[in-house]
């Protein structure tokens, strides 16, 4: 575009993740009263996604790592803190504050499935853990409670994920929605 020179960022399983978990979750997210078999398996599939993500981050490639965009705390706030005052700088990956929406996100994701797979043995005698709950009806109630607080706290979470995509984009002229398509952003001004 306009001669820029773009890399490439984005590996395939990051880009297919990404996509597949979007619409394992919003689909597992409107079925969840009304059709719960297909419930059930998006939400297998957004458990099965987070572990696989999870070894990538580990083995993956550069962006794909943890270590490429895990930050402290300290990193993170002084980050939003240039953020709010229009100088944060450029990164290739993840920010400092994308980087802590991706762990968050994560760690939503699996507590919201891990509850699912939990409220599944204890309301419907069925799932993996079946054999344990099943015969603990009363946690029913309380488990539905823990599954659908972290089902609405990972909505809140995408809902900033994607003011965060927007603003990023916005303030660095740099479509990131397009760079979790192709792959690729812009090759200048930017931090490794």
């Amino acid at each position: 575009m306009n001669g820029e020179r773009r890399v490439k960022v984005w590996d395939p399983f990051v880009r297919v993740f990404h996509w597949t978990l979007v619409g394992s979750f919003f689909l597992a997210w409107l079925t969840e009263d009304d059709l719960l078999g297909l419930h059930v398996w998006a939400g297998y599939t957004v458990l099965g996604l987070i572990v696989l993500r999870i070894l990538w981050g580990f083995i993956g490639t550069r962006h794909a790592r943890f270590s490429d965009f895990v930050f402290s705390p300290g990193t993170v706030r002084r980050y939003l803190k240039d953020v709010l005052w229009f100088r944060a700088r450029r990164y290739l990956g993840h920010n400092p504050a994308g980087g802590a929406m991706i762990l968050a996100l994560l760690f939503s994701l699996l507590l919201t499935g891990l509850t699912g797979v939990a409220l599944l043995g204890a309301a419907e005698n069925a799932g993996p853990l079946a054999g344990w709950l099943g015969a603990h009806p009363g946690l029913e109630e309380p488990l539905e409670e823990v599954h659908e607080f972290f089902a609405n706290l990972t909505l809140g979470l995408v809902v900033l994920h994607v003011a965060g995509v927007v603003w990023e984009s916005l303030v660095h002229r740099e479509n990131l929605v397009r760079a979790m398509i192709d792959g690729y952003k812009r090759a200048d001004d930017t931090r490794g």
